[in-house]
């Protein structure tokens, strides 16, 4: 079993968490991110400092052109993006279609190519009730498939797939990262929004570990 492994690495928290697991785990890493046409492009610029600072391999692949086939999503499309707590019928407009099962495949070629024997990715227990694509047997079943799609096996693993965003941030904590080096919100503004249901979230997460959020916020009316 190899020790190389890609991680999907968007900027955000949950990722950048995961991304500093695999590495106090001792295993080799190549962080992917990937430009999919997506408003809060800012946290490609994240994923860059990060990974230059520290020195770990990181790819951006461009899949702008694929942007006929992963439109209509709040992320992607002039559609607003929606306020407040999470609630499976206002998120799903932030809902990008198809998105993951498209970045898995594409990580797991690139798994193949630097002879990576695994495809991490940050889906967690709070997406379940409204992203398909993070749900655990998704995460199964895209497993199964990257298992025989290639002659090297590769797997497809979700580690944080039980745990809530005040879970994760726990875990980052206790690893002694700082969140002010992560981008959240949907929107790709100079500050983050704190009313998108990402900003909401992030936000709860600092608050139930007692801790107020390094990132600067708009001012909330």
């Amino acid at each position: 079993m190899t020790d190389t492994v890609v991680v999907i690495y968007s900027g955000g928290m949950d990722s950048f968490t995961l991304l500093h697991m695999a590495r106090a785990r001792g295993l080799d890493v190549h962080a992917l991110s990937f430009n999919y046409g997506q408003r809060h492009v800012r946290e490609l610029e994240v994923a860059r400092a990060v990974c230059k600072a520290e020195g770990i391999p990181h790819k951006v692949i461009d899949i702008r052109a694929m942007s006929d086939v992963m439109s209509g999503s709040a992320l992607t499309s002039e559609v607003a993006v929606p306020e407040g707590d999470y609630e499976e019928e206002s998120m799903k407009a932030t809902v990008v279609p198809n998105r993951n099962m498209i970045l898995l495949s594409l990580a797991t070629g690139y798994a193949v190519t630097v002879g990576a024997g695994a495809v991490w990715y940050g889906a967690h227990g709070g997406d379940h009730a409204i992203y398909p694509d993070c749900r655990p047997e998704f995460v199964e079943k895209m497993d199964a498939v990257c298992r025989i799609a290639n002659y090297e096996p590769v797997t497809i693993d979700a580690p944080l797939i039980a745990m809530d965003k005040g879970q994760i941030l726990a875990e980052g904590l206790a690893l002694g990262l700082d969140y002010g080096r992560t981008w959240t919100c949907y929107n790709g503004r100079d500050k983050a929004c704190g009313r998108c249901g990402s900003c909401v979230e992030r936000l709860e997460a600092f608050a139930s570990n007692g801790l107020a959020d390094p990132l600067a916020y708009e001012e909330l009316a």
